[in-house]
């Protein structure tokens, strides 16, 4: 259901590479409540995914760019402001990889190469991004802008590696250049931190079914899915938020919150009693 909470809104996607992307998910959420968007993610995602039909499905242009490279940043804003008419009202940056993770290199024996590299990609890039839009004010006055994290940059958690790190400096960057942004273009920035969701990203962390299994017991509402982080970008990016920025803002299920949940202590007290001597 449309309640149009978008209706006449300019936007940019980066970073939907399949239906199994968040990304994804907020592109069709958002052209659905009323907005006109344009889609950007880098030129081999673009061929090798499905981008080009949600492209067509969505009547939206595609932008293959490079998000850590300021030139083509530059272009996808230039771009999207004469494809859509004007400045843009929101962004939403889904974009993260570590290569690290890919190689299974732990997080004691990372390569400091590809540490460089998921710094860049999944953090740094935001950066560039905000400080793209900034210098050539491409953002309308009251616009959001969002980015993707999830809570291993504040806790442990086995497997993340140095994606950990990445979420950390992007939730940083959203709180130091969210107070620039909005002090002087009056423009929100904010992060969501999104339970664990299976993308084509998300699986390759390592134990990441076990990871969502956890957080689903844990979490007194459950996990949340692709779209209901869409929903909640979709009011992010309204004007229902427009007081809301440099926050980082859960959208877990109360996971977030929790210590240890009933149904988890259970399942830990049954594992136990497998390893007890019934000698003892």
């Amino acid at each position: 259901m449309s309640h149009n909470l978008l209706e006449g809104k300019r936007g940019i996607i980066f970073g939907a590479l399949n239906d199994m992307s968040i990304a994804w998910k907020v592109a069709e959420k958002a052209v659905e409540e009323g907005a006109t968007i344009t889609l950007s993610n880098t030129p081999v995602a673009v061929r090798m995914g499905d981008t080009a039909k949600l492209g067509e499905k969505l009547n939206a242009e595609i932008l293959p760019a490079d998000a850590t490279n300021v030139e083509d940043l530059e272009m996808v804003f230039t771009k999207s402001m004469e494809i859509l008419g004007g400045k843009i009202d929101f962004v939403l940056h889904s974009i993260g990889m570590s290569p690290n993770v890919r190689k299974k290199r732990t997080y004691d024996d990372l390569n400091y190469d590809m540490l460089s590299k998921t710094l860049d990609i999944s953090s740094v890039s935001f950066h560039k991004m905000l400080q793209v839009a900034k210098k050539m004010d491409a953002i309308e006055q009251g616009g959001s802008i969002l980015a993707l994290t999830y809570i291993a940059s504040q806790r442990v958690f086995y497997g993340y590696n140095d994606m950990a790190d990445a979420k950390a400096l992007l939730e940083s960057i959203t709180r130091s250049f969210g107070y620039i942004y909005g002090r002087e273009k009056g423009v929100r920035v904010n992060t969501i931190s999104q339970s664990p969701t299976m993308t084509t990203a998300g699986s390759g962390v390592k134990g990441m079914e076990d990871l969502m299994d956890f957080s689903e017991r844990m979490a007194p509402l459950g996990n949340a899915n692709a779209n209901d982080c869409a929903d909640y970008c979709i009011v992010m990016f309204s004007d229902l938020t427009r007081k809301v920025t440099m926050q980082n803002l859960f959208n877990d299920g109360g996971f977030s919150s929790m210590g240890m949940s009933l149904q988890a202590m259970k399942q830990y007290s049954n594992g136990l009693d497998e390893f007890k001597d019934p000698s003892l």
